[in-house]
């Protein structure tokens, strides 16, 4: 199961009460106040997470509450502070709150840790209240209420190439391919249900390099609107550094034009929203163990004149692959050094 989106509700712990109390001792000839102070509330903390990858855990169990601070008591007592409750989330995980719609944050790497709500303040004695002039005080106030917030949670997984492509292109067998992931393959539409990660490895020794590819679910015309399955997956490529578009150049995908397939799929891209359709894009034609010459020549005819890189493969002879394997890591090596590039010159 795939979980990328849920709503929860976290209230941090209450303060506890201040106490109103004075000293009654037997051998203590001058008593006076000794009300000690309430225990301050529980935070409820967010920490991203690399031990998770989905957020399945707060569909199930959508409200926290830390635990308040104990009343404060005689004798100068301070009441105990109540535990907080730690929240984790997978890396990739931005929190909206659900009110207003603000970004509250994002968490894009791991071990970050934020306070979402705050706990209370303790309340204060009447031993704080006492002064020359007013020895006896009988003032002590009750705790501050911890916060309590509704988040909506939305996970974008963090990959650096997104493949996409129409359904039965070929992106689940090119990514059992080239990396250790094992997704469903079968010969009918929108076989994959959620998007799959892998990690493709190229090159050995000092030159060894790696990247994390996601295979988002298959697109159609209209997806933006609606069909197929939409485009629910495509915010997973929102964080991508390059997109590696597949298109069938067999007959078996019963579709007659694959430079159509291209600029279908780049639509829907750009009709998201997301700017997807200004990331770098390499062109993977696939299947050309079984390929249509003519569908072939198109295609290479079309990314020739839109200067595209082309990359004919058959994910199940293997032909092609390591070239593709190779193509990627330069291209999100090269997006990689631009992006560190690109702060240093606005600072």
């Amino acid at each position: 199961m795939f979980i990328d989106e849920a709503t929860i509700r976290v209230k941090a712990g209450d303060g506890g009460n201040g106490c109103m109390a004075f000293r009654r001792e037997k051998f203590v000839p001058r008593g006076g106040p000794s009300g000690g102070d309430g225990g301050a509330g529980g935070d409820v903390v967010m920490e991203s997470s690399e031990r998770h990858n989905t957020l399945v855990h707060f569909r199930f169990n959508p409200e926290y509450k830390a635990q308040r601070g104990r009343h404060g008591e005689g004798s100068n007592k301070t009441g105990r502070d109540g535990e907080g409750v730690l929240l984790k989330v997978p890396v990739g995980t931005i929190v909206y709150d659900a009110e207003t719609g603000e970004k509250v944050h994002d968490f894009s790497h791991p071990d970050e840790k934020i306070v979402v709500a705050r706990g209370g303040r303790g309340g204060r004695g009447n031993a704080r209240f006492a002064t020359s002039v007013h020895q006896a005080p009988r003032e002590h106030e009750e705790g501050r209420p911890g916060e309590e917030r509704v988040f909506r949670l939305e996970l974008k997984l963090l990959a650096d190439v997104g493949l996409v492509g129409y359904p039965n292109v070929g992106k689940s067998t090119l990514i059992s391919r080239i990396s250790a992931a094992r997704p469903k393959i079968a010969d009918y539409p929108f076989t994959t249900l959620q998007p799959n990660l892998g990690v493709v490895v190229v090159g050995k020794g000092p030159e060894e390099q790696s990247f994390v590819v996601a295979d988002i679910p298959g697109l159609i015309e209209g997806a933006h609107l609606g069909a197929g399955l939409g485009t629910q997956f495509l915010r997973h490529i929102e964080r991508t550094r390059l997109l590696v578009h597949l298109v069938d150049v067999s007959d078996a995908s019963g579709r007659p034009d694959p430079v159509k397939d291209v600029e279908v799929i780049q639509g829907e891209l750009k009709n998201f929203g997301a700017k997807l359709e200004e990331k770098p894009v390499i062109i993977v034609a696939s299947k050309i163990d079984v390929a249509n010459k003519d569908k072939l020549a198109k295609l290479k005819r079309y990314c020739k004149k839109e200067k595209l890189e082309l990359f004919p493969i058959s994910a199940v002879t293997g032909k092609g692959i390591d070239e593709l394997k190779y193509a990627m890591a330069e291209k999100v090596e090269e997006v990689r050094q631009s992006q560190q590039v690109a702060p240093e010159a606005t600072a």
